[in-house]
C-alpha cells in the first residue's frame, strides 16, 4: 500500500469525494483538504515515533507554531477520534471527514491485501476503525453509503481491490454496526431485520432501528406482521418475476387490493422511512385480508395465477430497502 505520503496523496483524492456528498461548503472543504495533507506530518517526528499516542496531538502543536490556519490544526487532532472506546466523538466537520477518509482508505487498502482481521487478531486496528466510522456516521446524523464509499477508496489503493474485496470489508463493518445496536439494547431481530436492507449505511440505518422497535412493541403489531407474512409466504417459493395487468382482474378482492396498494406508496413519504412504511399499510391489511378469504391465488388458469402472483409480489416488495420483516420474531 505504499509510504504513508502516498497515503496522504489517497486521502487527498478521496476527502473532496466525500466533502462534496456531504455537502461541506468551500471553506471547510479547503480546510479540510489542506487537513488532509497535514494529518499524518508528525508521524515522521522524534515525539511522535518515541510516544505514537502523541499522534495528532502533536500535530495539532506543529501546526499552531507553523501558523496553520487553527481549524486545520484542530482537524488533525480530530481525524483521530475516537482513538478508543468511550472516547470523545469529533465535532469539527473537516476533522471527521479526514476522519472518514482514513479509515475507508485502511479498510479498503487492507482488505485487498488480505490483512483483514482474524479472531482475535486485529494488528491493524481494523474494528475501532470500523466502529469509529459507524459512530462518526451516527453521532453526526450522516447519511453515506459505504458501499459507494469504499468503492471511492479502493479506486486509489495502488493494488486491485474487487467487488469480492470491498464487500467483505463492508460486511466487516455491517458487524461492527450490528454489535453497536445490540449493546445499545436493541432486538436482535428488529436489528437484523433492518441491517439486511440498509446496513450499508449507518445513520439511516439506526433510524430504522429505533422505528422499528416502537412498532414490535405494539398491541397490533402481531395483525400487522402476519398480514405482510401471508403474502410474503406464498410468493417466496416462485422463481419468476410477474407482470401485474390490473386489466385482467376477475374478483373484486384484487381491485380492492390493488386500490390499496396505490394508496400506500402515495402515503408513503419521500425519502421512505419505517414509519412512513408501515403507517401506510395500515390501510392495506383490511383489503389484504379480504383478497386471500375471497380469492384463489394458486388458480388453475395461469393468467389468473400469474396476475395475482404479480400483485401479491408487489405489496411483498414494499418494505424494500427499509428492512426485511420475515427476520422478525413471529413472521
Amino acid at each position: 500500500l505504499g509510504s504513508m505520503w502516498d497515503k496522504v496523496q489517497r486521502l487527498e483524492r478521496l476527502v473532496p469525494l466525500l466533502a462534496e456528498r456531504l455537502g461541506l461548503p468551500p471553506g471547510e472543504r479547503r480546510v479540510a483538504l489542506r487537513t488532509a495533507r497535514l494529518c499524518k506530518a508528525d508521524l515522521a517526528t522524534q515525539m511522535v515515533i518515541e510516544m505514537t499516542s502523541l499522534q495528532g496531538v502533536m500535530g495539532r502543536e506543529y501546526a499552531r507554531l507553523s501558523g496553520e490556519d487553527p481549524a486545520v490544526a484542530e482537524a488533525i487532532f480530530q481525524h483521530y477520534l475516537p482513538r478508543f472506546a468511550g472516547d470523545r466523538l469529533p465535532d469539527s466537520r473537516p476533522g471527521w471527514v479526514v476522519g472518514l477518509a482514513d479509515r475507508l482508505d485502511s479498510l479498503a487498502g487492507l482488505f485487498a491485501v488480505g490483512l483483514a482481521p482474524t479472531g482475535s487478531a486485529d494488528p491493524y486496528g481494523l474494528r475501532r476503525a470500523a466502529l469509529g466510522l459507524v459512530l462518526i456516521l451516527i453521532h453526526h446524523q450522516v447519511s453515506l453509503s459505504l458501499r459507494e464509499a469504499l468503492a471511492w477508496a479502493a479506486e486509489g489503493l495502488p493494488v486491485p481491490a474487487d467487488e469480492a474485496d470491498r464487500e467483505a470489508a463492508l460486511e466487516f463493518i455491517v458487524g461492527r454496526l450490528r454489535t453497536y445496536l445490540l449493546d445499545e439494547g436493541y432486538r436482535y431481530d428488529v436489528v437484523d431485520a433492518v441491517l439486511a436492507e440498509q446496513g450499508d449505511n449507518p445513520w439511516p440505518a439506526f433510524q430504522a432501528v429505533q422505528e422499528l422497535s416502537r412498532w414490535v412493541e405494539r398491541p397490533d403489531w402481531p395483525a400487522t406482521l402476519q398480514a405482510y407474512a401471508r403474502c410474503v409466504r406464498i410468493v417466496r417459493p416462485v422463481g419468476e418475476r410477474y407482470t401485474l395487468d390490473p386489466n385482467r382482474f376477475v374478483e373484486p378482492a384484487e381491485g380492492v387490493l390493488y386500490q390499496a396498494l396505490l394508496r400506500c406508496r402515495e402515503a408513503m413519504p419521500t425519502p421512505p422511512s419505517v414509519d412512513g412504511f408501515l403507517t401506510a399499510f395500515q390501510g392495506m391489511i383490511p383489503a389484504i385480508t379480504r383478497f386471500f378469504d375471497d380469492v384463489l391465488v394458486m388458480a388453475e388458469d395461469p393468467v389468473l395465477r400469474q396476475n395475482r402472483l404479480a400483485l401479491v409480489q408487489e405489496v411483498a416488495d414494499l418494505p424494500k430497502g427499509l428492512a426485511d420483516l420475515s427476520r422478525l420474531e413471529g413472521f
